[in-house]
């Protein structure tokens, strides 16, 4: 672990979200900060009901009826982390953060992947294996309202490098308890 990483641990939030349209990153980008900053990830994917992920298969866009249950998980998964965790979820909307807050019961950091629709549907016509299909895209964007400057939240621009994105998170979070 490089020093720069280790003088992190100490400063990193212990509750973090990866959020963001679908195809913005959050698993690729989870597991090398989880690795950079010595946290535990978890994608949120694997917290979905298997109902969700057959409909989000068959192109259907869930609604606010199908995302509560998964979202109460995601919190129940913060809530049960013994160390720094970082759970990739889209929590798309203010609403559904502070829930994923409320049932978390502790402060949670929000890391916002943002990027353009054109960057990230290129990323997910490139992606194999994966349930979400592209077609699903412009419901993500449509439900999307980024963090405003009162959350407990960071933006990066994810058209760079997975490195870069990396480093620019990691470098947002040291500067969090300054």
């Amino acid at each position: 672990m490089s020093t720069a990483a280790s003088q992190l641990l100490s400063e990193i939030p212990p509750r973090m979200v990866l959020m963001g349209v679908a195809g913005c990153g959050k698993s690729s980008v989870g597991a090398a900060l989880a690795t950079r900053i010595g946290a535990v990830y978890f994608d949120g994917d694997d917290l979905h009901p298997a109902e969700n992920i057959a409909k989000m298969s068959k192109g259907i866009p869930l609604d606010d009826a199908d995302r509560w249950p998964w979202l109460t998980r995601v919190g129940e998964a913060l809530a049960a982390g013994t160390g720094p965790t970082i759970i990739g979820c889209s929590a798309l909307k203010r609403a559904y953060r502070t829930h994923i807050v409320r049932t978390a019961g502790e402060p949670v950091t929000f890391i916002h992947l943002a990027g353009t629709r054109a960057v990230i549907e290129k990323r997910m016509e490139e992606r194999q294996g994966h349930f979400m299909p592209p077609a699903l895209l412009d419901s993500q964007f449509a439900a999307l309202e980024p963090p405003g400057p009162d959350e407990n939240a960071i933006s990066v621009d994810i058209d760079q490098p997975l490195e870069a994105v990396v480093e620019a998170i990691a470098a947002q979070l040291g500067g969090l308890h300054k």
